[in-house]
């Protein structure tokens, strides 16, 4: 293990702590979450199934373009 190493994993948890703080104090502005058009959402008696479809492209779309600023920065 290296300097960059550490660099790395420092960077990681300060930016895990901040997604924490956020969900925390500003949960009521995250209820679109899992509930966009193209979500699956099947529901029956005994039975339910949901598939976050579109939520999961919108957040991998943002984490790539999170992760592309990053490189271009560091």
């Amino acid at each position: 293990m290296d300097q960059q190493t550490g660099k790395i994993i420092i960077t990681g948890g300060v930016l895990i702590v901040a997604v924490g703080i956020v969900i925390y104090f500003f949960h009521d502005y995250f209820k679109w979450i899992g509930k966009l058009p193209g979500d699956i959402r099947i529901e029956r008696e005994n039975f339910r199934f949901y598939f976050p479809l579109a939520t999961m492209i919108v957040f991998s779309l943002l984490i790539t373009i999170i992760i592309n600023i990053f490189k271009r920065l560091f």
